[in-house]
């Protein structure tokens, strides 16, 4: 039985799809995360799943408000949400110099750079890999990018919540001022050095092109290394979240000795 507070709304909730994430795992990331603000749960559904949701919100103060299913497809465009949806405080990017500092103790550090990624599925498995192989910070542009939307926070799992994410103005500025702190540099070509022959010792940064046009031409110029993938079948490349997935976990592979 639902208490006086979890009855359904009658007024209408007006919610930005940049405001809300939704489906469980990255409801419940957000939470723990102290950035709900209002959790929506499909009326009438019930599954052990939910009563560990409401147990969460309460914990962290989060209001629930039931909602129709139809509700809950215009709040997130008709995406998969799971009869799940939280409106929650914006994310909060990190300047680049905040990145550097709050790694600057750490040996050995790892840095993603993407270049243009625009499809936000990319992003997000993306950023589920790499909170698994520990990457200490993500550096995506403000323009002509995704940012961090709900569709990349679902499909990443609530991996957005884990790994530090920078947004800069200019890549190419960004990675001089990076080498300043003797970062390595390493993008993807068609051409280059074998990525099983890979070299990543010390503090180093990966950079992932376009999905269409691969690394600009002037990131290239700041690369110290190319590095490839060898493709023997019919395509000519890879899709940028499974080239960054192996790439990520040969950094994670060889670190691990």
């Amino acid at each position: 039985m639902r208490n006086k507070n979890e009855k359904p709304r009658k007024q209408e909730e007006q919610v930005s799809l940049e405001d809300v994430v939704f489906g469980r795992h990255a409801t419940v990331e957000a939470l723990q995360a102290r950035r709900g603000n209002k959790l929506f749960i499909q009326e009438d559904l019930k599954s052990k799943h939910i009563e560990e949701l409401k147990t969460l919100a309460k914990e962290f103060s989060v209001p629930i408000v039931w909602a129709p299913k139809t509700k809950l497809d215009d709040m997130t465009n008709k995406e998969n949400h799971q009869g799940i949806v939280m409106k929650i405080t914006p994310y909060e990017y990190l300047s680049l110099d905040e990145l550097l500092t709050q790694t600057k103790d750490k040996e050995s550090r790892f840095f993603l750079i993407l270049d243009s990624i625009m499809d936000p599925h990319n992003l997000g498995s993306i950023m589920r890999t790499a909170d698994a192989v520990n990457v200490d910070g993500i550096i995506i542009p403000k323009h002509r990018a995704v940012g961090i939307t709900p569709v990349v926070v679902k499909t990443s799992t609530g991996a957005v919540e884990h790994v530090p994410v920078a947004r800069v103005t200019n890549l190419s500025q960004t990675i001089k001022k990076m080498k300043e702190q003797n970062i390595w540099f390493f993008g993807t070509d068609m051409e280059g050095t074998d990525y099983t022959k890979w070299n990543v010792a010390g503090d180093i940064a990966l950079v992932i092109g376009n999905e269409g046009k691969g690394m600009g031409a002037a990131l290239k110029k700041e690369m110290d290394e190319m590095i490839t993938i060898p493709i023997d079948g019919h395509v000519q490349s890879l899709n940028a979240s499974v080239a960054a997935g192996l790439l990520m976990y040969e950094v994670h592979r060889k670190r691990r000795g």
